[in-house]
């Protein structure tokens, strides 16, 4: 219950900066203005990210910085997206609270099974796109785009599909580290780091479902 109602708070905050974040660009003619210090404000987010990987019990502090911090990334991210495919932005929404509700769902009614199996796979997956995405921010700085990211083709979309289901099944692993938290009676921070890890798979399903969208309206 705890970490429900933090989770709420922190999906409030997202929500709160997403609606700054939008404000932040201007997508007219083709052209989309964003401001420098807009890439610290990402940075920041990943910074804050890993130090609450790290740092468990700081999660009462980061998880709200990081909420406010990506909320005005997305914001503005799903601004230029609006901007090119009208309604998408909705599509998304309602996209990404749907596999939530069949996740959790699916999750409760032990439908499917968290074993140490999944976990490993699910872990070595998410590493695997955490790498391709690092890598292909690192060449985009050298003006070499990865196909798979941005094409709009049966593989691109194939890539996509791919990286919404490992974020769906990510899902599973947060519900799982929130009920075996509870069931082992952990301090109390860690309602609050069950929190983040969860606001944190949320908003990447949805970003990555914007993607998704956007590929098969392309």
């Amino acid at each position: 219950g705890g970490t429900a109602a933090k989770t709420a708070f922190l999906l409030i905050l997202v929500l709160a900066a997403g609606a700054w974040g939008w404000t932040l660009v201007d997508p007219q003619a083709g052209e989309v203005n964003i401001p420098i210090w807009w890439f610290f404000v990402l940075i920041g987010a990943v910074v804050l990210a890993v130090v609450t990987a790290f740092k468990p019990q700081l999660a009462i502090i980061t998880g709200p910085l990081y909420a406010i911090s990506q909320g005005v990334v997305i914001g503005a991210i799903s601004h230029i997206y609006e901007a090119e495919f009208e309604g998408i932005i909705i599509q998304a929404l309602l996209a990404t609270a749907s596999v939530f509700m069949v996740m959790l769902v699916l999750f409760v009614t032990r439908t499917i099974r968290v074993t140490n199996r999944m976990r490993g796979v699910i872990i070595g997956a998410t590493l695997g796109i955490a790498l391709f995405y690092l890598v292909s921010i690192v060449l985009s700085l050298f003006s070499v785009n990865m196909p798979f990211v941005w094409d709009s083709g049966p593989l691109g979309i194939g890539f996509s599909i791919l990286v919404v289901g490992i974020a769906s099944f990510n899902l599973m692993l947060d519900f799982d580290l929130i009920e075996r938290g509870v069931a082992a009676q952990a301090p109390k921070f860690m309602e609050w780091f069950g929190a983040f890890a969860l606001m944190l798979t949320i908003v990447w399903l949805y970003i990555d479902i914007l993607r998704l969208l956007s590929k098969i309206r392309d």
